[in-house]
């Protein structure tokens, strides 16, 4: 394939959806920086790529929507951002391109990127072994190379002809083996003996609407149960505001006070520092794995998006730690079953069995074993790769 040259447009053009996006190519940029600290690296991203050099033309947040009826409301703008973007790239093509996860977003904009004869790059194969494998054909049409962050992808890629390399889990080798509590409570300002649950409820505008308050409600009966409980919630900067007026508005909130901390983002430092911790269905699930954290796994959404979601499911598990162990190590309550009151009850329920809490902690120390590789370099050479 011929390469068109950079011009005056960016040496490499990245687009990252969301929080998670946004912490993955974090670390494969800061590779890439590393070896060509003269190149221009632009596109969509948040702030842990924009510190790590990324000149950013829009940010993640944009993109971070979830769920087919939520996709809808904000259609208009996607496109509208992904034609411009694409317009723009035309016009001064980068020497690659690098979508990162997104896929509802990237694999349009990789498909016209790479017949125009840019070299495209998806970082985290899309879950076609889990919903939606048509994605697989779309997946072949639109990029040269797949970076996989899970072992078994390179595998199933290879009979459909998708060029792919494993490189480990990007934040797998800058996760302690044995995160450090103590350290983390005292940086979050909590006590160092009692019980801690972190609230995750996660990074989308989304899912504060119809996860925060179902949270926050079975915190509040968590509490009622067992009163010497704190709770710490994790908020991004732009959504710290909606989360606030939750805790201070609802009842459900004031009950929490004294027992909750929110804090500006930090969501490593609350899975450092929890017991257990209930969190919302996504890559942070996997974090909360590589934390060795027992968790319960909770979703809710728009009841249309959730039946038609629900249709195109493969496996029996929606949480990625159970569908790279095989099975239900940790519970899932989803849609209807997430009730405040079922939440509560799963959460004490690790409280109450210790002893199934160090083996599900043991099972996920193997799973951190086998993600770690030397990610940055087995990227950067895989994306170097592709500029040939």
């Amino acid at each position: 394939m011929a390469v068109l040259q950079g011009g005056c447009g960016p040496d490499l053009a990245w687009v990252a959806g969301e929080t998670s996006g946004d912490m993955l190519g974090a670390v494969v940029l800061d590779a890439l920086r590393e070896r060509h600290p003269q190149w221009h690296f632009a596109g969509i991203g948040g702030p842990q790529l924009v510190a790590n050099g990324l000149d950013a033309w829009w940010p993640s947040e944009k993109l971070a929507v979830r769920g087919y009826v939520e996709v809808l409301r904000h259609y208009r703008e996607i496109v509208g951002i992904r034609e411009q973007l694409k317009a723009r790239l035309l016009q001064h093509p980068p020497r690659a391109f690098v979508g990162v996860d997104a896929p509802d977003f990237n694999l349009d904009l990789e498909r016209d990127l790479r017949a125009s004869g840019i070299p495209t790059v998806h970082l985290v194969c899309p879950s076609v072994w889990a919903w939606r494998p048509e994605r697989v054909a779309k997946l072949k049409a639109s990029v040269d190379h797949v970076l996989c962050i899970f072992p078994f992808e390179p595998e199933l890629l290879r009979p459909h002809g998708i060029a792919a390399t494993y490189i480990g889990h990007p934040l797998a080798p800058l996760i302690p083996m044995e995160p450090d509590q103590a350290a983390a409570r005292q940086k979050l300002g909590l006590p160092l003996n009692a019980p801690v649950v972190a609230l995750l409820p996660g990074s989308r505008q989304s899912e504060i609407q119809y996860l925060a308050l179902r949270f926050l409600r079975a915190a509040a009966l968590v509490l009622k149960e067992q009163p010497a409980t704190y709770f710490v919630l994790p908020a991004l900067p732009a959504l710290q505001a909606a989360i606030d007026r939750l805790c201070a508005q609802t009842a459900t909130g004031k009950a929490l006070a004294g027992r909750l901390t929110v804090c500006n983002g930090q969501s490593h430092v609350a899975l450092a520092a929890c017991d257990v911790t209930l969190i919302a269905s996504g890559t942070a699930t996997l974090e909360a794995a590589l934390f060795k954290r027992p968790m319960v796994i909770a979703y809710n959404m728009n009841w249309l998006s959730w039946q038609i979601m629900r249709r195109k499911q493969l496996q029996p598990w929606v949480g990625l730690p159970n569908i790279l162990c095989g099975e239900f190590v940790v519970p899932e309550l989803l849609q209807d079953q997430a009730t405040p009151a079922a939440l509560a009850a799963q959460v004490l329920n690790w409280f109450r069995q210790p002893q199934q809490a160090e083996r599900v902690k043991a099972r996920f120390a193997d799973l951190h074993h086998t993600l770690i590789r030397d990610t940055r370099t087995l990227a950067a050479d895989a994306i170097e790769s592709c500029l040939t």
